[in-house]
Parts: structure tokens; C-alpha cells; sequence
């Protein structure tokens, strides 16, 4: 036994304390943080943008006046559909990687790239999210916000769009949650994430089992961390509804 937790002190001396190879996980973790909370924004931004595109197409398509306004509505629909589809459809490892040495083939900011690669993929899937939750708003509220004086687009943003996030607000934070594990990729890019850290360590010591659990149980901790906080949200929300 003495000999096992002697070769377990040795194992993580050489991987964590020599050399203060423990500031490459923390400096990984900063930017896998970074990365993701970052992506989430622009998800976010994204996403509520293709969820109201799509949920007034829904809505009121039908209900508008043929010409120019109604023919360009249906071609910014159709283009936040086939934005949904080969989003959703590819993985993102391959969408980073266009990003990467395509799109932004002379840039070496590695962390936008990373953002904008994470954020535009976090969209898709938010955009149906927040559509979702657009769409079990009650018929009975935009009329009520039309019986107020508003027209469609200030019903949908006083009215609509603030209760459709609330219902939602759950799934988003799962969404992050889904993200943070996502961001693992990055160092297909060259970005020394955290997952990335652990590699740069296993190469120095050529010690695989340390470094990659080490990195494995970062990434529990931070998920079950937010986990957490993501069920004390959701029973705030059920709290507030009564």
C-alpha cells in the first residue's frame, strides 16, 4: 500500500508540481471558461434572432399582404432554415476547423475563432430553443399586447419575448452546460484550452493517466457545479409561477 501511494505521490509531482505544470490546467480552464460563456452570448444573440424570424414566419406569414416585404420575409426565412439545417446537421469540430483555416485563414486569434465557431453552432440550437418557447406563449397574449396599441414586433419584444425566455431560461442554462463540454475540441485549433492543458502535460511527462483524469474531473466538478445551480433555477421558476 505504501508503495502505491508512493508511486502516486511521484506520478503527481512530476505531472502538477515539477516544472509548475499545474498552471497550465488553471491557465485551460480560464480560457475553456472564457470560450464558453463568450459562445453563449453570441448563442444568444443568434439564436433569439433566428427564433423570432422563424416564429413570425410561423405566426404571421399568412396573414401578410402579398408584395416585396412578404416575398424578402420568406427568403430571411428560408435562409434561417438552411442556417438551422447544415448547422445542426455537421459536427462542430469540422465547423471549427472551417473557421479556422478557411474563414478566418489569416487571423491568429485563436480564441475569437473559437468563439464566433462555438457561438454561430450554439445558435442553432438556441434559435429552436427560444422558438419552442415562443410558440407555447398563449394566442391570447399577443392579442392582449395588440389590444394595448402595440403593434407585431412591440407585442413580440415587451410581451412575447420576456415570458418565452422565462420558460426557457432552463433549457439555455443546459445549453451552456452542453457547450462547456463542447469546447473540449478546441485544440484542434491550437487553443490551449483545458482539455488541451492536459495534453501539453502528457507530452512533457509522457504520463497519460494523471493529466487526463485530472482534466476529466475538472470537467465533472464545473458540470455538476452547474448543474446544480441550473436545478436551483428551475425551482425558483416553479416557485415563482404559484
Amino acid at each position: 500500500m505504501s508503495e502505491w501511494w508512493q508511486g502516486f505521490l511521484d506520478d503527481f509531482t512530476l505531472n502538477f508540481i515539477d516544472g509548475n505544470r499545474w498552471k497550465f490546467l488553471v491557465s485551460g480552464l480560464g480560457v475553456t471558461l472564457e470560450v464558453t460563456f463568450l459562445s453563449l452570448l453570441v448563442g444568444i444573440f443568434m439564436g433569439t434572432i433566428v427564433a423570432i424570424i422563424r416564429a413570425t414566419y410561423d405566426k404571421q406569414y399568412q396573414e401578410m399582404r402579398p408584395g416585396f416585404g412578404k416575398s424578402l420575409f420568406g427568403i430571411i426565412n428560408g435562409i434561417a432554415k438552411v442556417y438551422l439545417t447544415v448547422i445542426r446537421g455537421t459536427p462542430v469540430v469540422v465547423q471549427l476547423l472551417i473557421m479556422y483555416y478557411i474563414v478566418f485563414a489569416s487571423s491568429n486569434n485563436k480564441v475569437l475563432i473559437a468563439v464566433l465557431a462555438f457561438g454561430i453552432n450554439s445558435g442553432a440550437y438556441v434559435g429552436e430553443i427560444v422558438r419552442a418557447g415562443i410558440m407555447s406563449i398563449d394566442e391570447g397574449q399577443t392579442e392582449a399586447g395588440r389590444s394595448l396599441g402595440f403593434n407585431f414586433v412591440q407585442t413580440m419584444w415587451y410581451i412575447v419575448i420576456p415570458q418565452a425566455l422565462k420558460n426557457v431560461l432552463p433549457a439555455l442554462a443546459n445549453e451552456f452546460i452542453t457547450l462547456l463540454k463542447e469546447t473540449s475540441v478546441s485544440g484542434y485549433v491550437a487553443l490551449q484550452d483545458l482539455t488541451k492543458a492536459g495534453d501539453i502535460i502528457r507530452g512533457r511527462t509522457y504520463s497519460a493517466f494523471m493529466p487526463l483524469i485530472a482534466v476529466a474531473l475538472i470537467y465533472l466538478v464545473m458540470v455538476m457545479f452547474f448543474s446544480m445551480l441550473v436545478g436551483k433555477l428551475e425551482g425558483r421558476l416553479r416557485n415563482s409561477d404559484h
